[in-house]
């Protein structure tokens, strides 16, 4: 009897596994098709970012749906239960990422009329690696691996540095009159970004408190 509900809750474990890698699949794509629909202007793809995210908000509610039963009906401990409840907050997470993925995409129509944005080529290198961070917090939970969490989470001052030097040089260039409405887009595009690697780190904290059972703010060396 113990063997057979054992063998039931690691299906639904599994179950909540590929629904988060499925959830990421799309919040990633939704990040390419964001950034790619920005450098070209093209509004379609855009809107197409934005009618998607009803898709992964969805996808989000379904897994809370799921783990909250599993919870009643399975009433898992330890580490089971540190992970459904890491789920429920990685997919909060996931789909918090795809807002910002569609609030990028909101942009491209708004910038459809404005002249080129000479800055925007500093963007491809902080949409890579909030793009890197959130895949890395995702495989960190799919493996279990604590380390590769840690590890994302000391780089999450890269994407932060890269934000700020985006603002500072952003600043100096709307001296310009004509160029401060465009670099208001600028840098509500770069916002985005970093709020991407923010919750990429959230990510991170959740998988290693569910392996190690060890709230971030207790590691000492995230003040180093």
């Amino acid at each position: 009897m113990l063997a057979q509900k054992r063998s039931i809750l690691e299906r639904e474990l599994k179950g909540l596994t590929d629904n988060i890698l499925r959830l990421a699949s799309m919040v990633d794509q939704a990040i390419d098709q964001a950034m790619e629909a920005l450098y070209t202007r093209d509004v379609a793809r855009a809107n197409e970012v934005v009618i998607n995210d009803e898709e992964i908000n969805q996808l989000r509610y379904q897994l809370e749906e799921d783990c909250l039963k599993i919870l009643a009906t399975q009433q898992p401990a330890a580490t089971d239960l540190r992970t459904v409840v890491a789920t429920i907050h990685i997919a909060v997470e996931l789909e918090r990422i795809g807002d910002h993925a569609a609030g990028i995409a909101r942009l491209v129509e708004r910038m459809q009329e404005e002249d080129k944005i000479e800055s925007l080529h500093k963007l491809p290198k902080m949409a890579k690696r909030a793009k890197e961070m959130v895949q890395e917090g995702i495989q960190a939970f799919v493996q279990h691996d604590d380390s590769l969490a840690e590890e994302l989470m000391k780089r999450d001052d890269k994407i932060d540095k890269q934000y700020n030097k985006l603002f500072r040089e952003t600043l100096l260039e709307m001296k310009d009159d004509d160029y401060i409405r465009r670099a208001t887009f600028l840098l509500w595009v770069g916002h985005n970004l970093e709020r991407i690697g923010d919750r990429a780190t959230n990510i991170a904290e959740r998988v290693i408190f569910m392996i190690t059972n060890r709230f971030v703010e207790d590691m000492t060396y995230m003040n180093d």
